[in-house]
């Protein structure tokens, strides 16, 4: 028979060790994905890619103008080496979710995009987002753990009153989200 009072040590004990247990995690964690911000940090030195350490995840931001032509959405040779300097940093991940979400600004769609079938905004931000997708895909980057998601206009980082406003908004955002191995 147990009394209360070892009842009441055996839970105090097993929250302890449950917490112990739950900071080696997250500081696992955030050591995988600090590894991770600085070789993506080394691999784009001097380009135009912002590179953010966010609670439990990791935000790389990919300026459209550096992937894409001007209201475009397949990647060129150029575009391509930009997205390579990730491969070998996203490959190496078992566990982490990424997200590619591709954005636009509010500018509506063009007649020449409308004639390839791009008929909004939401269209161009996810057909960019897919062959980002696509791209890393064919670099070797784990198909379970990859995914694209279109935006479109939505979420502004600046407003869309200006030029200079309008391409910041043109992005793709590339989310690290878990246990970072």
């Amino acid at each position: 028979m147990i009394t209360n009072k070892l009842r009441r040590t055996l839970i105090v004990g097993a929250l302890v060790s449950a917490s112990v247990l739950a900071g080696c995690v997250s500081q696992e964690k955030y050591n995988k994905l600090n590894d991770a911000y600085v070789k993506l940090q080394q691999a784009y030195q001097g380009d135009e890619v912002e590179i953010k350490q966010l609670q439990g995840e990791l935000k790389v931001t990919i300026k459209d103008k550096i992937l894409f032509p001007e209201g475009g959405f397949r990647l060129d040779a150029k575009a391509q080496a930009v997205l390579a300097k990730m491969v070998p940093t996203l490959s190496g991940f078992q566990n982490t979710k990424i997200v590619v979400r591709g954005y636009t600004d509010s500018v509506p769609i063009g007649a020449d995009l409308k004639r390839e079938g791009v008929t909004t905004n939401l269209d161009l931000s996810s057909k960019r987002a897919d062959n980002v997708v696509d791209f890393l895909l064919k670099k070797g980057v784990s198909a379970n753990l990859i995914s694209a998601q279109g935006m479109g206009e939505s979420n502004p980082v600046a407003s869309n009153n200006t030029p200079d406003g309008r391409a910041q908004n043109r992005r793709i955002e590339v989310t690290l989200v878990g246990p970072g191995n």
